[in-house]
């Protein structure tokens, strides 16, 4: 995977799919499974609680990654990547990448970017899209890559910009995305 939009993120932790961080061990042996959860920062639980729902909605069946075929690729502080096949599932009547598919990969990846910098007991709607396509994608064509990046994220909004490039690293499309901050019932006050 290409780590070009890293070189300047190289103290922020990383996660990536295909390579699962490895929780730490903890410091007493006698008290087995993962290192203290108090100790795991605010935004590694992000990383983690994200990584792990998306693992889930893929057994379970759910979701725009069981449906679709959008993945998650990495996360990062301010930072997701998504990749999306093309395939008969994702078809307009063109038999071309329908554009609301490639708006949702856009949507997913640039929610989670800001996921990534939210504080505890936070959560997030879209509250507006806007996306420019660039080119026609072909349902043979090979994988699309999403790389998002929050841009701002305030007490009350969001927003986050994401670029689709194809397998040849052509630009498909590219947008911006307003999101609503609010606090997840019983979080903290």
């Amino acid at each position: 995977m290409d780590r070009t939009l890293d070189r300047d993120r190289a103290a922020e932790p990383v996660v990536s799919a295909e390579e699962p961080e490895q929780p730490e061990q903890p410091e007493h042996p006698e008290r087995p499974g993962r290192a203290d959860e108090a100790a795991e920062t605010g935004q590694a639980r992000r990383l983690r609680e994200l990584t792990d729902l998306v693992s889930h909605g893929l057994t379970a069946g759910i979701g725009v990654g069981h449906s679709l075929g959008v993945l998650l690729s990495e996360l990062g502080d301010g930072l997701s990547v998504w990749t999306l096949t093309p395939s008969p599932a994702a078809a307009n009547a063109m038999y071309t990448v329908h554009g609301g598919v490639i708006s949702t990969l856009m949507d997913t990846a640039m929610g989670s970017a800001v996921y990534t910098r939210l504080p505890d007991g936070m959560l997030y709607t879209t509250l507006e899209l806007k996306v420019n396509f660039i080119r026609a994608v072909a349902l043979d064509d090979a994988a699309l890559t999403c790389v998002a990046t929050a841009v701002h994220v305030g007490r009350r909004t969001a927003t986050a910009e994401a670029r689709v490039t194809n397998h040849a690293g052509a630009l498909v499309a590219h947008g911006t995305s307003t999101c609503l901050l609010f606090e997840a019932a019983g979080g903290p006050a």
